[in-house]
C-alpha cells in the first residue's frame, strides 16, 4: 500500500535522537529552546513556544488571548476538529465560515459578510482561526484588514504549513495574526512523532503559553507574588497543563529542520507532475493561488461527477483495493455528531459539503518515488475511465 503520507527518518535522526538518550536530559533541556529558536529563526517570528501537540499548541493560543465563556470563536468547517475543540476547551462558542471554492481555505468574502451581520447582532468573534488547508496560506491580508475593522484575534492553523510562504514571506512570521501554529505529527512536512508549536511576535502572549504549557508553574522571581524561599522554590500562579514537548522529540524536530526546504521542494516537483499527469481525467487539480508557495502538505483532487458513473465512495474504494492509501481530508466539521447536537445542520456551509462529497487526498510525502507516483496514476486512469 503506498501511504497518503509518510515520514522521512535519517540516520541523523536517529543519531540525533540517541545523543540526548545518553544525555543528563530527557526533558525540560536545552534541546526544545534549540528547536524553538530553530523554527523562529526558520520563518521569521520572534518567539515560538514548543508543546506536545497542535491541538494543546491551538488550546495554550486561544488562552494566552483571553478566550473564555461567553466569546466566540470562528473557523473553518473543512479541517480536523481540533481547530474548533480548542474553543470548546476555553468554554467559547463555536461558529464557521464556509470556505472558498479554489482554494478550499476560509473564504474571506463569506467572513466579511458573516462579521457585517453578528456586528449588528451583537455576535462577534473574540477570534477566527483560519486554516491553511493542505499547506496553502488563505488570504491573510484581507482577513487581517477584516480584524483591525471588526476586532477580533487571528490564530493562523497551519500545521500542514510549515515551509510554505504568502507573498514571498514564509509562514509563521505571524505578519498577520496574533499566533500561528505548526504540527509535527508523523505525516506532518516534518515530525517530532507528536508535537506542535505556537509562534508570536508578541512577548506577553509568549510568557503567557510558556507558562500554560507547564501547569502555570513559573521559577522567575519577577513573577511571584512573594520573596522565594530558595533555590527550590517554585509557584503555580495560574492554571496549566503538562503539554509541554520532551528533548527526544525536540532533538528529532532540530534534525528535520535541516530538511524542510529540500522537503517542501521535493513536494512541488510530485505536485507539478501530478498536475501533468491527471491532464485529461475527470478530475479537477488543486488550485494554487499566485500569493502563495504552498507547503504542500496534501495534494487533494475533487472528481468531476458530472463525468464520472461511479460514486465518490466506489472511485475511493476501487484506489484502496489497488493499494494506493488515498485519504480524505476533511469531514466537514459541523455534519460532526457532536457539533450537529450544538444546532448545526447539514447544509449549514454548502462549499463545504460539497468539497466533502468530491475530495480524495492523493499520497504525497517527500520520499515518494516517480515509480510510485506512476502506480498511484495508474490506478486512478483504471477506476476513472
Amino acid at each position: 500500500m503506498i501511504p497518503y503520507g509518510r515520514q522521512d527518518i535519517t540516520q541523523a535522526d536517529v543519531d540525533a535522537v540517541l545523543d540526548v538518550l545518553q544525555s543528563d536530559f530527557l526533558t525540560q533541556g536545552p534541546m526544545v529552546p534549540r528547536f524553538e529558536q530553530s523554527v523562529a529563526r526558520h520563518v521569521g517570528a520572534s518567539h515560538a513556544v514548543a508543546v506536545n501537540s497542535a491541538t494543546s499548541a491551538l488550546h495554550i493560543a486561544c488562552l494566552a488571548l483571553g478566550l473564555g465563556p461567553g466569546d466566540r470563536l470562528w473557523t473553518s468547517p473543512i479541517t480536523f476538529v481540533a481547530s474548533a475543540n480548542c474553543g470548546l476547551y476555553c468554554g467559547a462558542t463555536i461558529d464557521f465560515v464556509d470556505i472558498d471554492s479554489c482554494t478550499y481555505n476560509l473564504c474571506p468574502q463569506a467572513l466579511e459578510r458573516k462579521l457585517e451581520q453578528a456586528e449588528r447582532e451583537g455576535t462577534l468573534p473574540k477570534v477566527v482561526v483560519p486554516v491553511h488547508l493542505c499547506g496553502q496560506p488563505c488570504d491573510m491580508a484581507a482577513i487581517h484588514a477584516l480584524s483591525q475593522r471588526y476586532g477580533f484575534k487571528i490564530v493562523e492553523d497551519a500545521s500542514h504549513a510549515i515551509g510554505g510562504k504568502y507573498r514571498g514571506e514564509f509562514i509563521g512570521n505571524c505578519r498577520y495574526s496574533d499566533i500561528t501554529v505548526f504540527s509535527f505529527h508523523p505525516v506532518k512536512i516534518v515530525t517530532t512523532a507528536e508535537g506542535g508549536m505556537a509562534l508570536t511576535n508578541d512577548l506577553e502572549l509568549a510568557n503567557r503559553m510558556n507558562l500554560l504549557r507547564s501547569h502555570g508553574i513559573t521559577r522567575d522571581p519577577v513573577q511571584m507574588t512573594c520573596e522565594s524561599d530558595g533555590p527550590w522554590y517554585y509557584q503555580q500562579i495560574d492554571l496549566g497543563f503538562n503539554y509541554r514537548m520532551t528533548e527526544l522529540q525536540a532533538a528529532l524536530g532540530v534534525s528535520q529542520m535541516e530538511r524542510l526546504d529540500q522537503y517542501v521542494a521535493r513536494r512541488h516537483h510530485l505536485a507539478r507532475r501530478y498536475d501533468e499527469l491527471l491532464a485529461g481525467l475527470p478530475v479537477t487539480t488543486p488550485w494554487q493561488h499566485p500569493d502563495s508557495y504552498s507547503g504542500l502538505h496534501l495534494y487533494v483532487i475533487r472528481l468531476r461527477r458530472d463525468k464520472l458513473d461511479k460514486s465518490h465512495r466506489q472511485v475511493f474504494e476501487s484506489l484502496r483495493e489497488r493499494g494506493i492509501g488515498v485519504n480524505l481530508h476533511y469531514i466537514p466539521v459541523h455534519t460532526q455528531p457532536y457539533y450537529q447536537r450544538m444546532g448545526f445542520l447539514p447544509g449549514d456551509f454548502p462549499q463545504a459539503e460539497s468539497y466533502y462529497r468530491e475530495a480524495i487526498s492523493l499520497p504525497m510525502f517527500q520520499t515518494m518515488t516517480e515509480s510510485q507516483q506512476n502506480q498511484v496514476i495508474a490506478a486512478l486512469r483504471e477506476v476513472l475511465t
